[in-house]
């Protein structure tokens, strides 16, 4: 699997099922680490692997439902590129069978609740422009959320087409905020220190980055002394009898007549070795993996001639030939070159301490919240003991009421406390002074006038 745009469909029709080509083009390339792999397992797992797009699943389960028709199936295996570039391709989803588009209705619906939640958090936090939450449903067409018709599939397929080519793009500026924010970090360390303390450490800094650029000489990506490494090293094969057909079947892991960009990276990880140890403190590894995607960006670049982010064995063979190959440029790595500039890293940490700033402020405001909830939960709990209290200590009155039921019954107060009784008008004259009138006390007012007969106008006065 690869980062492959869609596209390029068409020129896999013929060499694998409709199924796996697909996914392969619709994959988006992820690093890998490890070397040329057994061609089973590679099989068994290269429809598994994860495009990195957002709406991963509901693209896979589309295809998975598209590939039950046998039309369509056998539309997808004659259409030509531009058939799949202009649309014309989805109208055929017209003629697919009932029960696939019912199928298909079901998907689009799962995916536009899952859009709803996903939308309803990113607003709750606040943290998404209006822009940015609306490119949620690129890949689906918002204003029918209950059919999936001929322009759900082609909105997915321009969709995934545009996402993948700027899929490398996005990597690239994510590598460079986090050198960023390295060098951020390590100048605000070195602040805080002692100017001795500072030097001292400055000096193994120094040093760790010196070291780093003490390793041997890394061969330019598809060079013949490059891929010669790898035939002896890897592969365990005699240098001298180096063959590029046979390199190529070798590393087409998946025997599927091209070399993905994923198969290209593992070219890679023999000259990466050279650069990067992950047990050593001077090397990074997010370094390492910028790297590859440097290296195979720069292979693709000489080899790859119709664009389609494949190499065939033809484009193969004759990039052998170019002087390129057997003569390349001295390769730079990562530690030869400027990453970022110094407003751009100004501009970065104006960024960081905008954002540190909104962090304050709403921890701040969760802090005044948190304190108001417990204020309020004191205020309920003391009210919830008073409650109990009065319930506990009124006695039952003789004609049998409960306490608290809002009713004093006559006798039942102590001759001091009888002197205690609304108004007419409903209104307390005073606070009670023996605790058997105090849920007299608490009941509205407006109760009290309706129970205002029971008393006798010398209890009023």
């Amino acid at each position: 699997m690869s980062c492959i745009i869609l596209t390029t469909a068409l020129l896999l029709r013929r060499r694998m099922t409709w199924k796996a080509g697909l996914l392969l083009l619709l994959s988006v390339c992820a690093a890998v680490w490890s070397k040329p792999v057994d061609r089973t397992v590679a099989k068994q797992g290269a429809a598994e692997e994860d495009t990195g797009l957002y709406y991963d699943r509901y693209l896979r389960e589309v295809i998975d439902v598209l590939e039950t028709d046998p039309h369509f199936r056998e539309k997808l295996q004659t259409a030509n590129t531009e058939d799949i570039k202009n649309g014309r391709l989805s109208k055929e989803l017209d003629l697919v069978g009932h029960h696939v588009r019912t199928r298909l209705d079901e998907l689009k619906r799962q995916e536009v609740s899952r859009l709803r939640m996903l939308l309803k958090a990113k607003l709750d936090t606040l943290q998404m422009d209006h822009a940015s939450l609306l490119k949620q449903f690129e890949h689906l067409d918002p204003h029918n959320q209950n059919t999936f018709e001929a322009k759900d599939l082609e909105l997915l397929i321009s969709t995934a087409t545009k996402d993948l080519e700027n899929y490398d793009a996005e990597r690239h500026e994510e590598f460079k905020r986090y050198e960023m924010l390295k060098e951020h970090e390590r100048r605000e360390y070195l602040k805080g220190l002692d100017q001795e303390k500072r030097e001292r450490e400055e000096r193994r800094l120094q040093e760790l980055k010196e070291k780093h650029r003490q390793h041997p000489k890394v061969n330019a990506p598809g060079s013949v002394a490059q891929l010669r490494e790898v035939w002896e090293e890897t592969d365990g094969l005699d240098p001298q009898e180096f063959n590029p057909k046979t390199f190529f079947k070798l590393h087409d892991t998946n025997e599927d007549d091209v070399l993905d960009e994923q198969e290209l990276e593992a070219l890679f990880t023999r000259e990466l070795e050279k650069v990067y140890d992950p047990r050593n403190e001077e090397d990074d590894m997010m370094e390492m993996e910028e790297e590859r995607l440097r290296m195979r960006e720069h292979f693709m670049k000489n080899v790859d001639t119709n664009g389609d982010r494949l190499v065939g064995l033809d484009e193969f063979l004759k990039s052998t030939e170019k002087k390129e190959f057997r003569d390349p440029k001295e390769w730079e790595t990562l530690d030869t070159q400027p990453l970022y500039t110094e407003e751009e890293l100004r501009r970065f940490e104006a960024e960081l301490r905008d954002k540190e700033e909104e962090l304050r402020r709403k921890a701040v405001n969760l802090r005044q919240e948190q304190e108001l909830l417990k204020e309020r939960g004191k205020a309920l709990e003391a009210q919830r003991r008073e409650y109990q209290q009065v319930t506990l200590l009124n006695p039952k009155s003789p004609d049998g009421r409960a306490a608290g039921s809002g009713r004093a019954a006559p006798g039942s107060c102590p001759s001091h406390c009888h002197r205690y009784r609304p108004d007419r008008d409903g209104r307390h004259a005073s606070a009670p002074s023996h605790r058997c009138c105090l849920m007299t006390f608490l009941v509205p007012a407006h109760l009290l006038v309706s129970q205002s007969s029971h008393f006798t106008e010398t209890d009023v006065s």
